[in-house]
């Protein structure tokens, strides 16, 4: 397992090598660190570029003219170069962690095998000299990145007591690369699971994201549940499980598996779609009632769905347009089932949503995942096509003013008129401003 020569040819890399050449002139041996090396070995694309070496801060400040601290006490700089901005942190070793996220103490270190010491898996352990074109293991990282193994460095329950986030961030990258859990790691996340309660809202909001907009979202999403992860952390989709549905319409099983061949078949993994995907159905436990032959039936589910959708993600501390997106896609996924039967004002209302898209997807998704029946979906597309780009709902032929001028006073009964010109419009029955003045002439006649 080598890097591969097509890294050197980047921008990123060449860059990188700009700061590390520096540090070595000046008698700091510094090296790439971490993912990036991880990722090159793999092939994969790398994104940024961390560097160690056993300068310390204010070294490092004198050796770099565009460079600030952003996290001094910990040696960690920000340097930018070539206008791209590099982490280079000093070698460091860390004592106990009694918060279960920050060291109690900090004490710089010498040489990279000290520093390797202290991170979280043998995989993310990894050195590279670049000047030479020389990796340094001193964690075994390597053999288990050819092995496809996850491994803590050291006893995984001191690693995970050390930081909890890095419960999460296992199952994260297990199923990202598609490695195999270490018993004894495995062993500590279940021991611990407890734990990730203590993590911030934030951070667990920010690490199951990655989950589920990265790599294999639905074997994460299974690995969470089986870890007993899921149940700290969001019960009420851990309720889903074990939820069943009507074989008719639900092939697939249980309301938990719907949801994991959902999270499968995104195409374009986004955090609005995915956590449209976890919430759509996260009222089915409570409102499951069954009919006289015994059929599951979900009555009001969408509804009650969407307002469970807004504390749930509330308590994460998700912002309030993708709160507001999310609860929004989950009450209105059942209405695509009738679109056929729609009018064409209220399906050009529905498509002018500007949650249209999210929601349109949400329904490919669902029908794929369960029925597979798509005709729906392919009517709206059909539709869509027929506008040819023009807006589903065009600027109103006649307007509010329209009517005062004609006598009509404000209120209900000139809304209902004006909504009543505009159906008609986009129904095709009302074609030009002159034809609704006509209209509105007659209602106002038939009024008086």
């Amino acid at each position: 397992m080598r890097i591969d020569r097509k890294y050197s040819d980047t921008a990123l890399f060449a860059s990188a090598l700009k700061i590390v050449r520096a540090l070595s002139e000046r008698g700091f041996p510094a090296y790439f660190v971490g993912g990036s090396v991880r990722d090159m070995l793999l092939g994969a694309e790398i994104k940024d570029i961390d560097i160690v070496s056993p300068a310390r801060p204010e070294e490092v400040f004198a050796i770099f003219p565009r460079c600030h601290a952003i996290g001094a006490s910990f040696g960690i700089m920000t340097v930018i170069e070539d206008d791209i901005p590099f982490e280079v942190a000093a070698f460091r070793e860390e004592r106990a962690y009694m918060d279960g996220r920050h060291p109690d103490e900090i004490r710089y270190a010498d040489n990279p095998e000290l520093d390797a010491a202290r991170r979280d898996f043998t995989v993310n352990g990894l050195f590279y000299d670049p000047l030479n074109s020389e990796i340094l293991d001193y964690v075994g990282g390597r053999k288990d990145l050819e092995a496809g193994i996850l491994r803590t460095i050291g006893n995984a329950e001191e690693r995970f007591s050390e930081d909890y986030l890095r419960i999460l961030r296992a199952v994260r990258f297990a199923n990202r690369f598609s490695f195999e859990y270490d018993g004894q790691l495995l062993q500590a996340i279940k021991a611990l699971k407890s734990k990730v309660k203590m993590l911030s809202a934030e951070r667990i909001r920010d690490e199951f994201n990655k989950m589920l907009t990265g790599k294999r979202p639905e074997r994460a999403l299974k690995d969470l549940f089986d870890f007993g992860l899921l149940n700290e952390i969001l019960p009420e989709v851990a309720a889903l499980y074990g939820v069943p549905q009507p074989v008719k319409h639900h092939p697939e099983g249980d309301v938990f598996n719907h949801v994991m061949l959902m999270l499968e078949h995104m195409s374009k993994p986004s955090v609005e779609l995915a956590w449209s995907i976890l919430m759509h159905d996260i009222a089915k436990p409570s409102t499951l009632s069954l009919g006289e032959d015994g059929t599951e039936h979900f009555y009001g589910h969408e509804r009650d769905g969407a307002e469970l959708t807004v504390p749930i993600m509330e308590r994460l501390k998700f912002p309030r347009t993708v709160i507001e997106a999310v609860s929004e896609a989950v009450k209105n996924h059942m209405r695509f089932a009738h679109v056929h039967e729609m009018r064409a004002s209220k399906w050009k209302r529905l498509m002018a949503d500007a949650n249209f898209p999210l929601e349109l997807e949400l329904h490919r998704i669902d029908c794929v995942s369960s029925h597979k029946k798509l005709q729906n979906y392919v009517l709206l597309l059909d539709r869509a096509g027929e506008l040819a780009g023009a807006p589903a709902v065009p600027e109103p032929l006649i307007g509010g003013r329209d009517l005062l001028g004609m006598g009509f006073r404000p209120g209900p009964q000139m809304g209902k008129i004006l909504r009543e010109i505009s159906d008609m419009q986009l129904n095709g029955e009302l074609k030009s401003r002159d034809e609704a003045l006509a209209f509105a002439s007659k209602q106002c006649l038939s009024r008086d």
